[in-house]
């Protein structure tokens, strides 16, 4: 009786001053518009991904069918002749796969080391008033066209080289026994190593930029713990860093390895462009699959001629596929090598 009374007055004050507490029934979703909303979404980036490897199959099966002729004609030996003469329709294709792979491992031996070196100086040793700077600086190499590399390395680097570079390293790598033949030869400038320098120094603010992007996504926690512990600045870098990046960093390097096989205008300038290559010399001019193609298919007429210059696009879209593929496959083996140590 006394909870009741208690509770009279309450009632009966709300219901005359008007204030009665109402609670309004929730609201159903609208699942309709988010059901619909995803379905849109769903099909749109679906839409994208066909895009893309539509894309990919047309240009395969355009290569395929425009470079058809020269398949027919000389097979698989096409990949390990030398010769190379338009006029008499004898086409092959060693020299510029040659060439290609050979300045693109140049690229590669001397641009990852530097580029590591820069990366880790940017994140881990520099200071702050000169890591903004130095970093743009870098980022901007990249942005400087390959023609311009092309030039500077014909009309600047190339005679520096063969003046002071060449001889240098033929009076001492090329006294060396096997290894000398690769520094053998006169110091004409341009050449197979001009190539594969001017390639590292294009490529370097690429594969720069993408390791000191991944390297500054470690956990500062996991780096400071190391240090905590006694750890050098190296034993970070290898033992942290590296392992937790080792994605990233080997994506850099092959974004720099696609853009050194890849390259055109530069290439085309310091290489020599010549289709005989009779001596292991990497001081000796040769020939591209990028720079055959830059001086040759403007003027190649219908026929063979220009079949095998479509042959050697195709080709060089294999390589670069195989290269993607075998970095595929060490990453695999990467994670399987963790998986067994945890």
């Amino acid at each position: 009786m006394s909870t009741s009374a208690a509770a009279l007055p309450g009632r009966e004050a709300a219901a005359e001053t008007g204030k009665m507490a109402v609670v309004p029934p929730p609201k159903p979703p609208k699942r309709a518009a988010s059901a619909l909303g995803d379905v849109v979404f769903f099909n749109l980036t679906r839409a994208f991904a066909l895009i893309a490897l539509l894309t990919l199959a047309g240009i395969i099966v355009s290569l395929v069918y425009a470079a058809w002729p020269a398949l027919v004609k000389y097979g698989v030996p096409f990949l390990w002749t030398s010769d190379w003469n338009p006029p008499a329709e004898k086409f092959g294709a060693l020299i510029p796969i040659y060439g290609t792979l050979v300045t693109s491992a140049i690229a590669l031996v001397i641009a990852v080391p530097v580029s590591f070196g820069i990366a880790l100086f940017l994140t881990e040793l520099s200071p702050a008033w000169l890591r903004r700077p130095l970093g743009t600086a870098i980022e901007l190499l990249a942005a400087i066209p390959s023609i311009v590399y092309g030039m500077w390395g014909l009309l600047v680097f190339s005679p520096i080289f063969a003046n002071y570079v060449q001889p240098a390293l033929s009076s001492t790598l090329g006294k060396v026994p096997l290894v000398g033949r690769l520094f053998d030869g006169p110091p004409i400038g341009i050449g197979l190593l001009c190539a594969g320098i001017i390639l590292a120094i294009m490529i370097i603010p690429f594969i720069a930029s993408v390791m000191r992007d991944v390297f500054e996504v470690t956990p500062a926690m996991l780096k400071e713990s190391a240090y905590g512990v006694g750890a050098t600045t190296w034993e970070v870098v290898w033992n942290v860093v590296l392992p937790y990046t080792k994605v990233g960093v080997v994506g850099g390097i092959m974004l720099g390895l696609g853009r050194a096989l890849g390259e055109t205008m530069a290439v085309t300038f310091v290489i020599g462009n010549t289709n005989f290559l009779d001596s292991a010399s990497l001081f000796a001019p040769g020939n591209s699959i990028t720079s055959a193609l830059a001086n040759e298919f403007g003027e190649a007429g219908p026929g063979l001629h220009t079949a095998a210059l479509i042959e050697l696009g195709l080709i060089l879209f294999v390589i670069t596929f195989i290269v993607l593929a075998v970095s595929k496959l060490m990453l695999m083996q990467l994670a399987k090598g963790e998986g067994r140590k945890s």
